[in-house]
């Protein structure tokens, strides 16, 4: 068993990095012209960058294209640092692209629960923590069954019952519904516009959220 569970995460490895490295390659004209616009749009850095936690509940360092203004003052709402460029970033998933090399870094995987902040994690029960188990995804079960229309409690049972099923089946699976999801985008902002976080009932940045 345990020579069955260590021949699966090498081979999940190796599909990771391959992909990640193929796709960094054949979309860095599409990168390059993100990057440009965010900069020109929305300034400098082109690069959001935002502690999350991920395999074992170590900490790194999650990418994204910024598709937010900074902030003029303190408390300002994201509704007036929103511009067009970045709801179309966040609505196409596009934004997410630089993430690729987090995946080539073994920070995440492919498939897998998204990466959630650490003053989340510090709120997990014994159970909830368990999706620390494996690298953080790209996409995963939660993401083609509701992201952000459903709420983190059910997002996180939806994780958890991933990786009691998980297999190759299932992670086919979720790639044909994510290219689905790429293609007609649903749950990428929740009701009201407030993607909230989970168990805080604090609002995080729009770009701290997933």
């Amino acid at each position: 068993m345990r020579r069955t569970a260590t021949g699966r995460r090498s081979l999940q490895r190796a599909v990771d990095v391959t992909v990640a490295c193929t796709a960094s390659l054949a979309l860095v004209p599409v990168g390059a012209l993100v990057a440009a616009l965010v900069r020109w749009r929305l300034g400098s850095p082109v690069i959001f960058r935002q502690t999350r936690v991920g395999l074992d509940g170590k900490e790194f360092e999650i990418l994204k294209f910024r598709t937010m203004r900074p902030p003029s003052y303190d408390g300002q709402p994201d509704s007036e640092r929103d511009t067009a460029l970045g709801r179309a970033l966040r609505s196409t998933s596009v934004d997410e692209l630089p993430q690729l090399w987090n995946i080539a870094r073994g920070d995440m995987s492919l498939i897998g629960p998204r990466p959630t902040l650490p003053e989340q994690v510090r709120h997990y029960s014994q159970l909830q923590a368990g999706r620390l188990a494996v690298r953080p995804g790209l996409t995963g079960w939660a993401q083609v069954n509701g992201r952000n229309s459903i709420g983190w409690p059910e997002r996180i049972e939806l994780d958890l019952w991933y990786l009691r099923h998980r297999s190759l089946r299932l992670d086919l699976r979720i790639v044909v519904r994510t290219a689905v999801r790429l293609l007609r985008p649903q749950g990428v902002v929740a009701q009201g516009g407030v993607n909230p976080g989970f168990p805080l009932q604090q609002e995080s940045p729009r770009d701290g959220v997933d």
